[in-house]
């Protein structure tokens, strides 16, 4: 099944050498968790029609299982792993003689890529890992057992799956409206890419597809917005159940805030602040107008305060005057 002495080694490392005999229970389980370390990428595993379906994310490491139900040894034996009905050489093993030691034939996309697990093969296994995989390893493989008296074949439907990270920016603007762009580079051919408000509600965009590789294509995604909010740029991947996604936060001038948004951008978001030239302006100056006027309301109250103090003081000298006789005899002489 699996080089259980690799496992054995990396368990034991540090510690004095020992040598153990495995049952085939705990051979099993050492496998399975091989299979989970080496596919750790793996998104999923299912039956489809006519074999096994296999979603890996692309740059990840994938295993093809494929065993003998008897577990009888082909160390000496054959098995034979093609893609496509047979059109691409996959791996090949002759009785110690494959495609890694010298052995012609396989095709050129998976030499240095595929390699099997010698240990294994006296326990019947025939599996296989393929490293770095891209979207073009996708298809259906199958392994042969042909010099066996019943031979038997085995079915995988891989797929491999881009992920990639759209990237949004605001390329047009003004004070009642911004345009948004959504770039995705390495998208394949089924990615589908939506721009989603604070809501989740997805909005009228224009798409523009643009192949970058054999597999890989450029997608550009514009929407055009009024209203004050968070927007996202969502990529999904629908057979691996998968999504990456970007915001910005969007300011329109004088226009209401959108559901659900936010006061503060989230880190690593980018914010439109349109009109920082005229309304952000205009604020300042509606504040100073306002401090100015209270200055003058202070200004005027505090002359009046005088005013008042002063009639004061000199309603008071008049009323001494006038309670004091000897006063009012001297003025009137």
């Amino acid at each position: 099944m699996v080089p259980t002495s690799l496992l054995l080694h990396f368990f034991m490392e540090g510690t004095e050498t020992r040598t153990c005999r495995l049952n085939g229970g705990l051979r099993k389980m050492l496998f399975l968790v091989w299979v989970l370390v080496l596919s750790g990428l793996t998104l999923g595993q299912e039956p489809g029609p006519g074999g096994v379906k296999v979603v890996v994310r692309e740059d990840s490491d994938v295993v093809l299982s494929c065993s003998l139900s008897t577990k009888e040894s082909i160390v000496t034996g054959v098995f034979d792993w093609k893609k496509d009905e047979g059109l691409k050489e996959v791996f090949l093993y002759d009785a110690g003689i494959h495609y890694n030691n010298g052995r012609p034939g396989q095709s050129e996309e998976f030499k240095g890529r595929v390699s099997h697990f010698p240990d294994e093969l006296k326990h019947g296994n025939a599996s296989i890992i393929i490293r770095n995989t891209t979207i073009s390893d996708s298809g259906n493989y199958s392994c042969v057992f042909p010099r066996l008296q019943t031979p038997q074949r085995f079915y995988i439907n891989l797929v491999v799956a881009a992920a990639p990270k759209p990237r949004v920016t605001t390329i047009n603007a003004t004070s009642a409206w911004a345009l948004l762009q959504c770039d995705v580079h390495g998208a394949s051919l089924t990615s589908v890419v939506q721009w989603r408000d604070g809501a989740g509600t997805r909005l009228p965009a224009e798409e523009t597809r643009t192949p970058e590789t054999r597999d890989h294509y450029h997608i550009t995604l514009n929407t055009t917005v009024t209203q004050t909010g968070r927007y996202r740029c969502v990529v999904t991947r629908e057979e691996i159940s998968h999504q990456t996604q970007a915001e910005i936060f969007v300011h329109i001038s004088g226009a209401a805030p959108a559901a659900d948004s936010p006061h503060e951008d989230s880190e690593g978001e980018m914010s439109l602040r349109k009109g920082l030239g005229g309304s952000a302006l205009g604020r300042l100056g509606l504040r100073n107008r306002w401090i100015g006027a209270i200055v003058v309301i202070g200004f005027i109250g505090a002359i009046l305060a005088l005013i008042i103090t002063k009639l004061y003081l000199v309603f008071k000298q008049l009323k001494k005057r006038s309670d004091n006789p000897k006063t009012q005899y001297n003025d009137q002489h």
